[in-house]
């Protein structure tokens, strides 16, 4: 990877990834990642939807490296992913002979963006508070227990 500029990208994706294999059995997952910017508009104090961005995206196997195939096991549509690659421009022939091309990220590394995992987003509804923090200090000691799990007073710094 010496020398290659590698970009990040963030996004869902539009469709489960698709697998495939070749004769010598590395294989490649290919997928699409959307992103839609939003903007908060003051005037009218509402959330404004910017423009889709489509990244086409291929994942490949080689070797032991089994990335395309934990792309496929692991990932769906409609997950929310960052993907770290190289952009590379595509060239082939379509069916009446004329020339294409298309810019693709060539994914390196990839996996879930946990930023909205999980619970749904709500808008003001309040926070849960995490169980460790209703035990007070770490390990569930009491706070003036000093933080380091025997009930005794830690080092003075």
């Amino acid at each position: 990877m010496a020398n290659e500029q590698l970009i990040t990208v963030t996004g869902r994706l539009t469709a489960d990834p698709e697998v495939r294999f070749a004769p010598s059995g590395g294989g490649v997952a290919n997928f699409t990642i959307a992103f839609t910017p939003s903007k908060f508009d003051r005037n009218t104090n509402e959330w404004k939807d910017g423009t889709s961005t489509f990244w086409r995206c291929a994942a490949w196997s080689q070797g032991k490296l089994t990335r395309a195939e934990n792309v496929g096991d692991q990932l769906k549509k409609g997950d929310n992913v960052v993907a770290i690659g190289v952009l590379e421009t595509r060239n082939w022939e379509d069916k009446e002979g004329n020339k294409r091309s298309s810019i693709e990220l060539n994914v390196k590394a990839i996996g879930k963006d946990l930023t909205f995992h999980g619970q749904p987003y709500a808008a003001n509804q309040p926070a849960q508070q995490a169980p460790a923090a209703s035990q007070g200090g770490w390990g569930g000691q009491p706070q003036n227990a000093g933080g380091w799990g025997n009930g005794e007073q830690g080092p003075a710094f």
